[in-house]
């Protein structure tokens, strides 16, 4: 009888035998300066050339300092003790922070205000703004497909659902109830589509509520104000902001090869890298 003997061994596993450092495992083998591809840009990545770095420069958080209010903020609050406000101010340079304040003195007194804007994701910003602001259960928000904490003494709402409401007060509903109205993006009066929208808000609301208008585009705000006082027989203060952006502003063009271009030069003429790539219509 023959005999065969067993390996009661296991099998060899080579990969096991290579260490815990095997297959996927192993740890990427660091480039040296020396090797090929050190040093390789990623595919599609451009270097930055001197103008984008010029153009780039400075962009980032700021440095924290104390607020300190500009001059017109505390002029134009002052001004709300005794008559409508139209501020007109550059994108950035503090308008909202008026009404933040006004509404805040407001609200301390026992007193109730509605902010109003022409867009809903507006609204919903400025609804959770002052929501941290204030707390919840002093905001409400009214839009079209919103309604919450209606009987807040801060309301948050569209344009057309404040002008609404006034409407509802003319057939015999219930008075808007406010002591001052917020109406932001107050240039909306002259849209050829939505405009009689805050024609109608202006006109409807009654002279014992104080109006605030901001805007940062309105460049007739001193025929503007006539205007209110005529429609309303309530005198309006006009404040004006600083002439500049507080934060400026830099357009550029992405080019298709991912350079990217400064739109206007030093002069405030259009960049004639970008003039060079538009098609020349006399041709």
């Amino acid at each position: 009888m023959t005999f065969v003997r067993r390996n009661t061994r296991k099998n060899w596993d080579k990969r096991r035998s290579r260490g815990p450092h095997s297959g996927k495992n192993r740890p990427e083998k660091s480039a040296r300066p020396g090797d090929h591809g050190a040093n390789v840009r990623a595919p599609g990545i451009v270097s930055p050339s001197r103008e984008t770095k010029r153009l780039l420069e400075g962009i980032g958080t700021p440095r924290k300092t104390p607020f300190k209010p500009d001059p017109f903020q505390l002029e134009a609050l002052a001004s709300l003790e005794y008559e409508d406000v139209l501020v007109t101010a550059p994108t950035g340079s503090g308008k909202t922070w008026i009404a933040r304040e006004e509404i805040r003195r407001l609200l301390e007194s026992g007193r109730r205000a509605w902010y109003t804007s022409p867009l809903k994701a507006l609204t919903n910003s400025k609804y959770q703004e002052f929501i941290d602001e204030f707390g919840a259960d002093r905001v409400g928000i009214l839009t079209g497909d919103r309604k919450e904490n209606s009987e807040a003494p801060l309301i948050v709402g569209t344009t057309e659902i404040y002008r609404n409401q006034l409407f509802d007060s003319l057939r015999g509903g219930n008075e808007v109830s406010a002591d001052l109205v917020v109406l932001d993006e107050a240039h909306y009066l002259a849209d050829e589509d939505r405009g009689h929208v805050w024609e109608e808000a202006i006109i409807l609301t009654p002279p014992r509520i104080r109006l605030l208008l901001l805007s940062a585009t309105i460049g007739n705000a001193h025929e503007f104000a006539v205007w209110l006082e005529e429609i309303r027989g309530v005198r309006c203060g006009v404040i004006t902001g600083p002439v500049k952006r507080p934060v400026p502003l830099r357009s550029a063009v992405l080019l298709p090869d991912k350079r990217l271009l400064r739109l206007l030069d030093e002069s405030g003429r259009l960049n004639l890298e970008i003039l060079a790539l538009t098609p020349d219509e006399r041709r």
